[in-house]
């Protein structure tokens, strides 16, 4: 294949950018949803699945695509997809247009998803030299200043529909900037769709779960914990999460460069150990500022974690790369969504800093894998 280097490396940026931004943009608009509908808690908690579940679909389907047709149409075609559908998310009316909405939102964010690290992976490999943790740290960016810019227009008075009609073109702009950017990618008509994993994926894929389980079940259930436990009060609850996402931007903002000095081996085994050590200190902490750094220690080291899974998927030989990328993303989205119902279950039955050991427990079998998933393979 070929490729402008610099150019590919920028349009796989902006994909990751996008990702991020559209669907941060979607959080702030919750309350004007459920506002608009007149649905409970209930309702809307059901039509927030949507998202989920549209995603989840969508990447089983786009690697298969994407290994017959290559990554470039299903990235522009998952951008633009979020880019028409979130000012339609302002406008729907009913339960039922907002769930079909929601689902076609989350199904453009899932096949993005996939067909994103499918063509980092492609970039990486013709660079020959670590790239994937920057990508991923573009998609925390894109959170940042998706939310960031949908909150501030709100709240100066914007107006919703305004609003997301300007998030909206921003990320058409960044697409159609990405578009001819992006590597056509040569493919095989005789290749498989469809590969049931087997081998080392499947090792990939369960860390992979993990690992997004953990940040999951941070988001949802972190804020209980210090509070339960007396650290902080109710107002602060957030700010364990705010420190591990910002240590998980800053880690990876960093992490290809530390990934060419140590190797992946060393990434995966002493970020594996880090984040553990990470849990055990958040669980013993008696005052908030430990808990703190225990924030800190699980961001910093899960936060190359999973790029180098990815690197991983795309290098083995056990079944095509595209269908184990698109395999261990969707396997990681599941993790992330079943996270929160997940500790939700085991706290019920011994109590939420049981759960958090449990957690702990689960990550520390990524550090115990480093040597099976980065060992050299014919």
């Amino acid at each position: 294949m070929a490729s402008d280097q610099p150019a590919a490396r920028l349009a796989t940026r902006l994909a990751f950018l996008v990702a991020g931004f559209g669907v941060a943009c979607w959080a702030p608009l919750v309350p004007f949803a459920k506002q608009r509908l007149g649905v409970d808690d209930a309702v809307l908690g059901m039509l927030l699945l949507c998202i989920g579940l549209g995603s989840v679909i969508a990447m089983v389907i786009t690697g298969a695509v994407s290994a017959r047709y290559g990554s470039k149409p299903v990235i522009v075609a998952g951008g633009i997809g979020l880019a028409v559908i979130l000012p339609l998310l302002a406008i729907v009316s009913t339960p039922v247009s907002l769930g079909i909405a929601l689902l076609a939102f989350g199904a453009s964010l899932g096949s993005l998803d996939v067909a994103m690290n499918i063509h980092g992976v492609e970039v990486e490999r013709v660079e020959q030299r670590p790239l994937m943790s920057g990508f991923h740290a573009l998609f925390s960016v894109g959170g940042f200043a998706g939310s960031a810019l949908m909150t501030f227009l709100l709240s100066v008075q914007t107006g919703i529909h305004a609003s997301t009609l300007l998030c909206a073109v921003l990320m058409l702009g960044a697409i159609a900037l990405a578009r001819p950017r992006l590597m056509a990618t040569a493919q095989d008509d005789d290749s498989p769709l469809f590969v049931t994993p087997r081998g080392i994926v499947l090792v990939l894929a369960a860390l992979t779960a993990i690992t997004f389980l953990v940040e999951g079940a941070l988001l949802d259930w972190s804020a209980l914990l210090i509070t339960r436990k007396g650290l902080v009060a109710a107002a602060q609850g957030g700010l364990g999460y705010m420190l591990f996402s910002i240590a998980m931007t800053v880690g990876r903002l960093g992490g290809d460069a530390i990934t060419a000095r140590v190797g992946d081996r060393s990434v995966v085994f002493w970020g594996g150990l880090l984040a553990t050590a990470g849990f055990v200190v958040l669980l013993t902490a008696p005052i908030a500022a430990l808990a703190m750094l225990g924030f800190l220690l699980i961001g910093f080291g899960a936060s190359n974690v999973v790029p180098v899974l990815f690197r991983k998927a795309g290098s083995q030989r056990a079944m095509p790369s595209t269908l184990a990328v698109a395999a261990i993303t969707t396997t990681g989205y599941a993790g992330n969504l079943a996270g929160p119902a997940g500790v939700g279950f085991v706290a019920n039955k011994v109590g939420l800093p049981g759960a958090f050991w449990v957690l702990a427990a689960l990550l520390f079998l990524v550090p115990c894998c480093a040597r099976l998933v980065t060992a050299k393979r014919p």
